[in-house]
């Protein structure tokens, strides 16, 4: 297994995990982590020539980016926390996804 799809298994466990009614820090935290896994999926996604990934990760970043924070109520994030830990999960199998789709 590759670092981008480790790091997508950390990102997938760490934004279920934001469910939870959390300290304040370990959102911080999550900002930081997930836009830099964002980014760097993105980077991977460069070399594809696959660009909607590329995309969908930058989009990502911005939404979780810590420098200029998107600030929503809690009942707002979960549902777009388990979208992006769905997305992660898609992009961690879309190798398998584009060899059916190719078929």
């Amino acid at each position: 297994m590759n670092l981008i799809k480790i790091s997508s298994l950390i990102a997938i466990g760490l934004l279920l995990l934001a469910i939870a009614k959390l300290p304040y820090g370990y959102y911080m935290f999550l900002r930081i982590v997930i836009t830099i896994i964002a980014i760097t999926n993105a980077l991977e996604e460069v070399k594809s020539l696959k660009k909607i990934w590329l995309i969908v990760f930058i989009i990502i970043a911005i939404i979780y980016n810590p420098i200029i924070p998107i600030y929503l109520k809690k009942h707002i994030w979960i549902p777009i926390n388990i979208t992006v830990a769905g997305i992660f999960t898609v992009s961690i199998f879309k190798t398998g996804f584009n060899k059916i789709l190719k078929k």
